[in-house]
């Protein structure tokens, strides 16, 4: 790191031009990325195969519906003439639109599709595309041909597509969000450093969020794997949390280094050469957990970890360069604008009486951590992997009241989870109907008079289900009819490949576990010179990440506070991806903070020798630190839960719950109070561990041993010098 330090200082003026070109490309080709990004999801099974030739074959058959709801006027039922005929007009719009299929009462004269009583019926519309919805004006226009010939009919529109939605047309925009990440993470520097210093972080953030985007856009030209429209929200509100984190750390110690009496250029290379080796190795580490996730064969989550793969090594880049040169030039001048009465930079008052009191009491701090940790990983344990029910989808609007009219009328809501079953050309469509629809779970299979659904080679009949595909509660429709249809048929559907998907990955889940792990081991060993430590440090994250599955299954699948926060009842599940992803992240991420305070405590213990000293003094500089790093982190993925998205919503929540679990319960209590239980054994590493490591081996000091002495008055030897600095 100290000849990192000085080729930047030597090549400041070159660098800056660099960082300058970078972010003008990155402002004229951010609002490109998004028409590189694809939706949909690439996977080895026969939903997704199926799903492939149905496509190829009939459009978005295997996409879910969007659902007419259409409630008749007093006296008129599906049967009247003037339904039959308002319901034809309503296909002959649908078939007037390139790609669009529909199902209707008219053309499969189907009871299922006939609600109680006769006076209401439903139009299933199927869009061009999988992975899209119908068209707006699409459905406007069936439902004025149907309202033209029985006046009087209202027509209500929804669709699994439209309650995600949040019964909205659009949601925010990246920038938007980006926006409001910028503007809480300004108040908490604000209030860090009472000084304009709080622009440097954010300066060093936009350059690294605007690189991030030119990394995906040109990742979209390198490789074949799709890269999903959500990376966009999650790189930028993540990127934006952790740059700021980084540039936050250097700052600091900048700043602690002038307090100390050095001039400006000797703290700018001081706090490149002891924060920022904690910088890049934290990057390194939250890359590699990200990254991980590739090895997962579902092409969604090899999209997120390639693209995760920058964001942590992206900021650390940028705020490895950028903030040296803007501390060097406008630094000191910036530090005299005061917002507030400046604190100083040494040890915090409240910091140090918190570790003292760790420090006398571990035993009771360690507990206090394990109980609320281990009550939250109790719930994360009856967490329920499936796509959440319709019911749960939108708070209000359209989409809502459509699904409620559809459940008045007497309608499964299964019905919204349409499976398409190609069958080839010789199977008779509608005796295979008929056998389907004796299926215990089945509402009923339809068979369309259109030749839309009947090729020469093969034809489509779609069957629907009594409960959600993919849900909490599925039911036993898609196992009965993978069992009961012909065995040259194809059974398809977007929820069905879901369901597929989860399978997959519950799976290949102990194989990311055992990776992440693994390297994250085997670093932090290196970084810290130590086998307890990184071992205590990969059991601990396991734990935050435990509990952040416990803040998911109480706010979304339980619905304590979903619906108060967002007008969501409880979902009864958490979809499939998101307990994948959040390890993936939050595993490399949160272990910044173990790394920032570990490694300020092994500092502190390499030059005194004392383990509860190096405590008190790790603790008390980098409580407050930690604390408003995870703050903003915390508070720019809360605001990525405003997107109308129930997944990112959900995400975003298991992220920032997991942040400020890690950053106040298991840094501030677990990591300092076992720290000090372990005493000696900390910095224990035998030399076979350093050879294997590629590592100095454990040297003890004459001084520090002499000094090292713990409360009860053993000695405790020094432990070898770190190679991690905070």
């Amino acid at each position: 790191m100290e000849r990192f330090a000085a080729f930047v200082m030597r090549h400041r003026i070159g660098l800056a031009l660099a960082w300058v070109v970078v972010t003008v490309v990155g402002v004229l080709m951010a609002p490109h990325v998004a028409d590189r990004l694809k939706s949909g999801t690439t996977v080895d099974t026969a939903s997704y195969h199926a799903n492939a030739t149905l496509q190829k074959e009939y459009g978005g058959v295997s996409a879910n519906p969007s659902v007419l709801v259409v409630d008749l006027p007093h006296g008129t039922t599906a049967d009247s003439p003037a339904v039959k005929a308002g319901l034809a007009a309503a296909d002959k719009v649908a078939a007037s639109v390139p790609g669009v299929h529909d199902l209707s009462y008219a053309g499969t004269g189907d009871r299922a599709l006939v609600g109680t009583g006769g006076t209401s019926t439903l139009v299933m519309v199927y869009p061009p595309q999988q992975g899209t919805e119908v068209a707006p004006p699409v459905l406007d226009s069936m439902s004025s041909a149907i309202i033209h010939a029985v006046p009087g009919t209202v027509v209500h529109q929804t669709g699994i597509e439209q309650l995600s939605a949040g019964g909205a047309g659009s949601g925010s925009s990246v920038l938007t969000e980006m926006l409001v990440g910028v503007g809480l993470a300004l108040l908490v520097l604000a209030w860090v450093f009472g000084s304009a210093l709080a622009l440097l972080p954010l300066l060093s953030a936009i350059v690294s969020v605007l690189t991030m985007q030119l990394a995906i856009w040109g990742l979209t030209y390198a490789t074949n794997i799709a890269i999903n429209p959500s990376v966009q929200f999650i790189v930028a509100l993540l990127g934006l949390g952790l740059s700021v984190d980084y540039a936050l750390l250097l700052v600091n110690r900048w700043r602690e280094e002038r307090d100390q009496g050095a001039d400006n250029k000797q703290a700018v290379l001081r706090s490149l050469h002891r924060a920022g080796h904690s910088v890049a190795f934290s990057a390194l580490i939250a890359s590699l957990g990200l990254f991980a996730l590739v090895v997962v064969p579902v092409s969604f989550l090899q999209g997120v970890g390639l693209s995760g793969l920058f964001i942590p090594s992206i900021a650390a880049l940028v705020a490895l360069t950028t903030i040296p040169l803007l501390l060097s030039t406008i630094g000191p001048r910036l530090d005299r604008i005061r917002l507030r009465r400046r604190k100083s930079t040494g040890p915090g008052t409240m910091w140090t009486r918190t570790a003292r009191t760790i420090v006398a009491r571990p035993r009771t701090a360690a507990l206090l951590g394990t109980a609320i940790l281990g009550t939250l990983c109790a719930f994360g344990l009856t967490i329920n992997s499936a796509a959440p029910a319709s019911t749960s989808l939108a708070a209000n609007g359209p989409a809502e009241q459509g699904l409620k009219a559809l459940q008045h009328d007497g309608f499964p809501t299964g019905a919204l989870t349409s499976i398409p079953i190609r069958l080839p050309a010789g199977t008779d469509p509608s005796a295979t109907a008929a056998t389907l629809r004796g299926l215990p779970d089945m509402h009923g299979v339809l068979v369309a008079d259109d030749p839309a659904w009947h090729h020469t080679t093969s034809s489509v009949i779609m069957a629907l289900p009594k409960t959600e595909i993919g849900t909490a509660h599925p039911g036993t429709a898609l196992a009965d009819l993978r069992a009961a249809a012909p065995h040259n048929s194809m059974i398809g559907g977007d929820l069905v490949q879901s369901t597929d998907v989860a399978h997959i990955m519950s799976n290949w889940f102990p194989l990311l576990f055992a990776v992440v792990a693994l390297v994250t081991f085997v670093l932090l060993a290196r970084g810290m010179r130590s086998l307890l430590l990184p071992a205590k440090a990969v059991a601990l994250n396991l734990l935050s990440v435990g509990a952040a599955y416990g803040v998911l299954v109480l706010v979304w699948q339980r619905g304590w506070g979903s619906e108060t926060l967002w007008g969501i009842p409880a979902t009864g599940s958490i979809s499939p991806f998101v307990p994948m992803l959040l390890f993936g992240f939050l595993f490399g991420v949160s272990m910044d903070y173990e790394v920032f305070i570990l490694a300020r405590i092994r500092e502190s213990y390499d030059r005194t020798g004392r383990t509860n000293d190096a405590v008190v003094e790790g603790v008390s500089r980098t409580g407050r630190l930690v604390t408003s790093a995870a703050l903003i982190l915390f508070l720019a993925l809360l605001s990525l839960s405003s997107t109308p998205d129930v997944t990112i919503k959900m995400m975003a929540t298991g992220m920032a719950a997991g942040i400020l679990i890690d950053a106040l319960v298991v840094r501030t209590l677990l990591t300092p109070a076992l720290v000090v239980l372990f005493g000696r054994a900390n910095w224990f590493l035998p030399a076979w561990a350093a050879r294997l490591l590629r590592v100095r081996p454990a040297a003890t000091s004459e001084g520090a041993e002499h000094h090292d002495r713990d409360d009860d008055g053993t000695p405790s030897p020094a432990g070898p010098h770190a190679s991690v600095h905070a």
